[in-house]
């Protein structure tokens, strides 16, 4: 073994020995936490005034908070609520917070729950126009970062991709809206507004 390997760069050696780093880091995390534990109670209340809105499944299955440090290398925390994950089938509204890049929410349709909302995606695209959405193009359903394989501008060309998500077999459609981390303090206002707009899709 090459001991260069693992040697430290000066930058490195300054890092690992400075403990406040990781312990600032933990206090963000922990109030990403709580600011996603907030929102879930709320949204958990407000479901039992509005459960004619979603399927009935979608409101069985609590809201989920969970975290992660391997996201293209990098933290992250993401709230599901409403979640339903069923023999792909999905409906699920997702916040997410990635470290160094920005906060996001999305609303992600497949299988039963896309198809049956078909025409009322088209309307919600042709109305949002604009505002800053995007749409998935991905064949990953699973990835969340906003670049040029990942997502297109519904402004662009959202209702061909669309299209081509409702008539494929196992298409899926993801409409995802984010911010940057500078506007931390908007963070709670951001997913309380585009969470009310996302959910426009199951309006009649």
């Amino acid at each position: 073994m090459n001991d260069a390997n693992v040697k430290l760069s000066k930058n490195e050696l300054s890092v690992v020995t400075d403990a406040a780093l990781i312990l600032t880091k933990n206090s963000i995390i922990a109030k990403v936490y709580t600011m996603f534990g907030l929102l879930s109670s709320e949204w958990q209340a407000a479901a039992e005034k509005t459960k004619t809105l979603l399927p009935e499944e979608a409101y069985r299955v609590s809201p989920k908070i969970y975290k992660g440090e391997q996201y293209m290398g990098l933290p992250y925390v993401m709230l599901d609520y409403p979640r339903v994950y069923t023999g792909g089938h999905v409906l699920a509204v997702r916040c997410f917070f990635w470290w160094g890049n920005f906060f996001s929410i999305t609303l992600h349709l497949q299988g039963r729950f896309m198809q049956y909302r078909a025409a009322r995606l088209h309307a919600w695209v042709q109305a949002h126009s604009g505002q800053g959405w995007f749409i998935g193009i991905n064949t990953d359903a699973w990835q969340h970062h906003f670049g040029e394989n990942n997502y297109c501008s519904i402004d662009v060309m959202g209702q061909e991709i669309l299209n081509n998500a409702l008539n494929a077999g196992n298409g899926f459609v993801k409409l995802a809206k984010k911010i940057p981390l500078e506007q931390w303090d908007e963070a709670m206002q951001f997913f309380r507004t585009e969470r009310v707009t996302l959910m426009q899709v199951f309006e009649n």
